[in-house]
Formats: structure tokens, C-alpha cells, sequence
């Protein structure tokens, strides 16, 4: 059996207009992101979801209350926070993008790896085989845990997964489908 996983990227927040690496700082879904979340429904169309699962931090939430209450359970949960970037949540682009490639192992100062957000993603993967085989589930989150499944799903390396990374190519898309064997 498998579990089929479709993975949105919560909308656009007041921190990504202005070019901040949010981390875990708590941020609200700015106006755009608003009708993002509203419009996701329409875009995928009559994709069902036994469960949508979402990260715990503000934006997550809100994307996934917005795009899915009502028509499917969502769960939260902290393993699908976005990497911790200790002292630098909340700094801008121009300072945390140079360091994430340099931070795969090394923590952040202050936070985490993105190695640390691997193995946090991993345990969740172990968990959905466990309880969700057969099942067909949303995941909306955040870009560290959407390159952690591109490596640990894809077998990509970090490089490959940062150097793919839809955003640094601007082609986004209303989610994207993994396969847990």
C-alpha cells in the first residue's frame, strides 16, 4: 500500500512581501495570500483528502482553514513548522537564503539544520505509513518540509532539492504529488 500525498504551500504572507524569511516567527497571511487560499479549491478542482494535515504556525492554519474547513478534517502538527532559523526569523531574504545551503548540517544560530527538519519530517512520514496506508492526504506547510520530501520521497541530495526549488525558478503550481511506498 501507499499513502498519496498532496503538498500545498500555505499563501503568500505580509513577511514574503517584503522579502523576510519568516522561520518560526508567527506571521498572518497577508491580503494575497487570503485569495490564494480562497481561489486553491477551485484550482484542484474534486481532489478529495481523507485528512489535511498543516504545519501548526499561523499561516499554515489559516491557508488550510480557508481553503479546506468544512470539507475535510484538518489536523495540525509542529513536525511541519518550517525550519527554525534561530536568530535570523524574521530577517530578510538577502541574509537567510546565502546560509540555508551552509545550514543543511550546521544549525542556524539559535535553530536548526535543515537536517533537523528532515528527520522531524521523517518521523511524520513513518507516522502517516503507520495510521494513513491506503489513504490519500494534504499537507499544507512551509519550504523546508517540502524539500525535506523532495529528498527523503525523491532521493534527492539537499543541493539537488535547493537547486530544483520551484521558488528560486518562480513556478509555482496548485500542489505538488508525492508517493510514500
Amino acid at each position: 500500500m501507499t499513502v498519496k500525498i498532496t503538498y500545498f504551500v500555505h499563501g503568500t504572507t505580509i513577511d514574503n512581501e517584503k522579502e523576510i524569511s519568516s522561520g518560526w516567527k508567527d506571521v498572518e497571511l497577508s491580503e494575497l495570500g487570503i485569495k490564494q487560499s480562497k481561489e486553491l479549491p477551485r484550482q484542484i478542482g474534486n481532489k478529495k483528502f481523507d485528512v489535511v494535515f498543516c504545519s501548526d504556525l499561523k499561516r499554515a492554519v489559516e491557508s488550510a482553514e480557508i481553503s479546506f474547513k468544512g470539507k475535510f478534517p484538518i489536523k495540525k502538527d509542529k513536525r511541519l513548522r518550517e525550519c527554525s532559523y534561530g536568530d535570523y526569523n524574521g530577517k530578510s531574504y538577502e541574509i537567510v537564503e546565502p546560509m540555508q545551503e551552509k545550514c543543511i548540517t550546521k544549525k542556524f544560530p539559535s535553530g536548526e539544520s535543515y537536517e533537523d527538519v528532515k528527520l522531524r519530517i521523517n518521523d511524520f512520514l513513518i507516522f502517516l505509513k503507520k495510521n494513513y496506508d491506503g489513504k490519500n492526504i494534504a499537507i499544507v506547510a512551509h519550504k523546508a518540509p517540502q524539500l525535506a520530501l523532495d529528498v527523503l520521497i525523491k532521493k534527492m541530495t539537499w543541493k539537488q532539492a535547493f537547486e530544483n526549488d520551484w521558488r528560486k525558478r518562480k513556478v509555482w503550481q496548485s500542489g505538488w504529488e508525492y508517493i510514500l511506498n
